[in-house]
């Protein structure tokens, strides 16, 4: 017997999921301002070792009793699980935003937020390389328009972008895009508050080990300003939990094209947050090259939409139940 697709969601279930998708849009795309605003005084790895490790330890303890009896006696996570989270740990949290804290330092927040906007280009390729696929021709013109917006964004503003921040910038999201390829492959758990919890803390420990041997661990509270302090809050609470259950319950309840406009939202929300709080101008060489990476990006997740369109399309007709 033919499987019977869900029914379509109820209106108000619809609205609390785009509602849901919006706070994902504002919320993640606001971290870069208040990384920057962090790292004005709070060391860089410390300030993302707290993030991560206080709601890593907030996160998982609620993943772990999510779900029936049954479900939690499936998903109890073992060695190689935990083997699992402290390498995509190592690659999101850490290398990822971890990172991209210590790139803005020099690197102004809306510079950064377009620079990770390169994490689904990276994808591709690093998906091209693990399934060993060649992209079709779409995605080629993505990744040459999407590398050639890099290009520029790199070499933008007075007198350039700063060296160094940029390559951090750049590699961060290079190891945000292959850990998301990697996830799929790896023993991890199947409850996604569970991943998400496990990957957080495994990441915040890391990070307080990075953090410690760059001495930074120890540090003058005292001569933090208040401005730093808020920002580390609201990175650990809106910027993390909230957003991360907000996108923790869009999953399976909006497409995943829907879903992956945050992509490109993001770095949008970013600009004009640097630009209204931070005075922070791009050049029209930076402009230019941000916006193509965002056209790449959109162009990246229209090719996704018509293959989800096609493959639906495809599938045999739902059973309708005989009454």
């Amino acid at each position: 017997m033919q499987a019977v697709r869900p029914a379509p969601a109820a209106p108000s279930a619809t609205r609390a999921a785009l509602a849901a998708l919006l706070v994902v849009w504002v919320v993640w795309g606001s971290t870069y301002l208040f990384i920057r605003i962090g790292v004005r005084t709070i060391p860089p790895f410390t300030m993302a070792a707290i993030r991560y490790t206080i709601a890593g330890a907030i996160l998982l303890p609620i993943g772990l009793m999510s779900g029936g009896a049954a479900a939690r006696a499936a998903d109890r996570p073992g060695w190689q699980q935990w083997a699992a989270m402290l390498l995509l740990g190592a690659m999101l949290p850490a290398g990822g935003n971890g990172v991209i804290s210590w790139a803005e330092l020099e690197l102004p927040s809306s510079t950064a937020a377009l620079l990770v906007a390169s994490v689904p280009l990276w994808i591709v390729v690093a998906d091209a390389l693990l399934t060993r696929k060649m992209p079709g021709t779409v995605r080629w013109v993505a990744l040459i328009v999407g590398m050639g917006g890099v290009v520029l964004l790199s070499g933008g503003g007075d007198g350039g972008a700063p060296l160094w921040p940029t390559v951090a910038a750049l590699l961060a999201s290079i190891s945000w895009g292959v850990g998301s390829v990697l996830q799929p492959w790896l023993p991890t758990p199947s409850r996604a508050m569970v991943i998400g919890g496990m990957e957080m803390l495994c990441g915040g420990l890391i990070l307080l080990v990075v953090a410690a041997v760059r001495g930074e661990l120890f540090f003058d509270a005292g001569a933090v300003s208040a401005e730093s302090w808020w920002a580390l809050a609201f990175l650990i609470g809106p910027g993390t939990l909230l957003a991360m259950s907000c996108y923790l319950y869009i999953l399976g309840r909006l497409s995943s094209t829907t879903i992956s406009t945050y992509a490109f939202v993001n770095p949008v929300v970013a600009v004009v947050l640097g630009f209204l709080i931070l005075d922070e101008r791009l050049s029209s060489q930076q402009l230019l090259g941000g916006g193509l990476v965002i056209l790449a990006v959109v162009g990246l997740l229209v090719r996704q939409r018509v293959v989800e369109e096609a493959e639906a399309e495809a599938e045999p007709a739902p059973v309708r139940a005989s009454g």
